[in-house]
This record gives structure tokens, C-alpha cells and sequence, in this order.
């Protein structure tokens, strides 16, 4: 397994930052990048031409991850030779979010066979829930096999996200890559480092992913009191302050973020389920276990490979990470370096959303928020 990367910026251009001659044998592209960059079909082209056996793959981002930097308005392409291991892409259209199970499930069915040891999920962003696409995939892989992943990126804008399948980037979208073959070996890891403040608030009215009542309170009303000056940012403010949720029959919580408001019901889109009769708690950044927390994915991750040495890490931290840390973002993917060793290609975005199993050697995954989330390739 090999891999090389580039980067495109409007100023320079493209720019191969490592080159280990794999235009002619690459199966599989990573690209990484700005969302009006990614619709631009000649910028494809220029990627295609370079790797023209290789199968792209794509989204739009809240920033680009190139090995210990964070970039905004480039694309960062990592290209991937594979010795031994096979490939297969499977991309879904989503029409709305009560599809997300459903999408889940055809993907995962679509990938699923004997040989199958990974997959990897690529997603739109905004209209998509992602506990429930997380949900159909664990129903048709019965808990068998691994996925990782995210939600694409828009910055803080919100306003759309768009996939790379092959040509320019598409809106709902969701893809999936499955990896097969008894010599790859994948780690994942993913990990918060929030504070959670105030106290418990039941969850009274919901459906799926919207939140309408906490206390029997319209919940938009009470997060805006909690967000006080904040407020005014809605929903990109919302990022600060994600909800802790723990369910009943889970050991962990994890964290959902805001997607959208609406004022007039005042009710509030998270980017996965909020069910009715569980319990919420808000939540608030914490700078260095920020940081911990991405030490701490990157140690899960190394636990899970089982071995030394990977040949390519893939990071998906939340945009929420990155506008609590502002200056200090690269400092967490430093961490995840000085963790994993200095013999992988690091690539990968800030995301709306990602996709891991809670802890090392569980196939089960799950749909999380403001987490750093790392996945590690080897081939052995």
C-alpha cells in the first residue's frame, strides 16, 4: 500500500506534495475540499487525468486536513495504492431524511459479501439523519463488520454539501466504500472532550431527529436562553454548546449538534435522534481535554489496528471542534501525529457529523458530533 497527495489552491494551482509515481496504478482518490471547488468538473478532470484508474471519492468540507495542517478553501487529494486489497464504491441518492435508514441499509447491502472487512461512509451533510443511516447499516451488516466515517462539510454556513462520486460534487448524495481482502487491516478510534453543565432535561416532545419540547418547553426558547449573547449566531453558535445524550440502554453518551432552527414552531434539527423520554444535558468546550480527546481517538485507533506503523490515517473532527480551538485546531491533529508515528499519510475534514463504533473491536457504529474520529489503514 502506497500514498501520495496534492493540493489544489486557486493561487497555485495543483502542488504534488509526495510523489511515489502512482498515477498509473492507484485504485482509489481521496478529495477533500472546498465545496465550490469540488463542483467544478475541469478540477475533477485534472485528477482524473493524473490517476485515470482510480475511482475518486469525495466531499465538501469545513476545512481540509493535509498531515498536521488545516486548510479552508483547497482541495486536498490523496491518492491510494492498494497491493492486495480490493475496492468497491456504492452510492445512494437521498430524497429526505426519513430515507436515512432505508439508504443505510441498500449501502451496506450493496458492499456486503464474505470478503468484506470495512466500509467507509461519505455523506451529505444537511439532509440526512445520521443516527438513522448509522442504524441502517448495523440492521443489514448484523454488527459483522466496521464503519467509519462522516457527514460533509459547508464551513459554518450551513447552507449545502456535496459528494465526489467519479465527477463534480453532487448534492444527496451518500457513498460508501467497502474494502476487502484478508490483508487490510483498519483501526478506529473516536473520542469528545467536552464539559457537560446545568442540569438533565427529559426530552417531552421530538420526532426523530427534531427536538420540539425539553421540560415541555419549546426547545428552542431554552437553548436560547442558555446561549445568552450566542443566540444572535444561531444555528452555527449552536456549535459551542452541542447536547450530551445519554440513552437508556447505552453505556456511553454521545454528543448531537444543531443543523437548523425554526422559529416559528421553535423547534431545532440535530444532525441525528433525539428520542422522546431520554434525557439531554448541555454541553461546553473545554480546551485541553479537547485535545486529550484527540489523543485519545488516535490511541483507540492504534489499539484497533493491532499493529504498528499505518500507511494512512483519515481524521473527521467536528466543525465545533475547530471554532472552539480557532488558532489552536492544528494542535489536535499534532497530538494524533505524535500518537499514530510518523509513517502515515494523515488526510481528512472537519465534518457536520461522524461515524465510529464507541469503543476498539466493536463492529457496532454510531453517529457522533464535536468528536475527533480517526480511521487507520495498513496492509500487510
Amino acid at each position: 500500500m502506497k500514498t501520495e497527495q496534492s493540493i489544489y489552491s486557486e493561487s497555485k494551482s495543483w502542488i504534488k506534495k509526495t510523489d511515489h509515481n502512482l498515477g498509473a496504478v492507484a485504485q482509489l482518490v481521496f478529495l477533500f475540499g472546498n465545496r465550490d471547488l469540488l463542483k467544478r468538473q475541469n478540477l475533477i478532470d485534472d485528477v482524473q487525468k493524473v490517476y485515470p484508474k482510480a475511482q475518486l471519492v469525495g466531499c465538501s468540507t469545513s476545512g481540509e486536513i493535509f498531515q498536521e495542517e488545516v486548510f479552508a478553501d483547497n482541495i486536498i487529494c490523496t491518492a491510494v495504492w492498494f497491493e492486495k486489497t480490493t475496492v468497491e464504491i456504492a452510492v445512494e441518492h437521498i430524497g429526505s431524511m426519513e430515507d436515512s435508514f432505508s439508504i443505510g441499509e441498500k449501502l451496506a447491502g450493496k458492499l456486503d459479501n464474505e470478503n468484506l472487512v470495512h466500509i467507509m461512509i461519505l455523506s451529505e451533510g444537511l439532509n440526512i439523519n445520521g443516527s438513522e443511516l448509522t442504524k441502517g447499516l448495523n440492521h443489514q451488516l448484523r454488527d459483522r463488520i466496521p464503519v467509519t466515517g462522516g457527514l460533509a462539510g459547508d464551513q459554518d454556513n450551513f447552507v449545502e454539501t456535496v459528494i465526489v462520486n467519479n465527477k463534480a460534487g453532487e448534492k444527496n448524495l451518500v457513498l460508501a466504500i467497502g474494502f476487502y481482502g484478508g490483508n487490510i487491516r483498519v483501526g478506529y478510534g473516536s473520542m469528545g472532550g467536552w464539559d457537560s453543565f446545568g442540569v438533565d432535561r427529559m426530552i417531552t416532545k421530538s420526532s426523530g431527529n427534531v427536538l420540539y419540547e425539553l421540560d415541555g418547553h419549546p426547545a428552542l426558547e431554552l437553548y436560547k436562553k442558555y446561549l445568552g449573547e450566542h443566540a444572535a449566531g444561531l444555528p452555527a453558535s449552536a456549535l459551542l454548546f452541542p447536547l450530551s445524550l445519554l440513552l437508556k440502554d447505552a453505556e456511553n453518551s454521545v454528543v448531537r449538534t444543531v443543523l437548523s432552527v425554526n422559529e416559528t414552531d421553535g423547534s431545532m434539527v440535530f444532525a441525528g435522534d433525539l428520542p422522546q423520554g431520554e434525557y439531554v444535558r448541555l454541553m461546553r468546550a473545554n480546551y485541553d481535554k479537547l485535545i486529550d480527546g484527540a489523543s485519545g481517538a488516535a490511541s483507540m485507533s492504534n489499539i484497533s489496528l493491532g499493529i504498528t506503523s499505518p500507511d494512512l490515517a483519515i481524521l473527521i473532527s467536528c466543525v465545533g471542534r475547530k471554532l472552539v480551538l480557532k488558532q489552536r485546531v492544528e494542535e489536535e491533529l499534532e497530538i494524533v501525529r505524535e500518537v499514530i508515528g510518523s509513517g502515515a499519510e494523515m488526510t481528512g475534514f472537519y465534518s457536520y457529523g461522524e461515524i465510529s463504533p464507541m469503543k476498539p473491536f466493536d463492529n457496532h457504529c454510531e453517529l457522533h458530533n464535536q468528536t475527533m474520529t480517526i480511521t487507520l489503514f495498513k496492509e500487510v
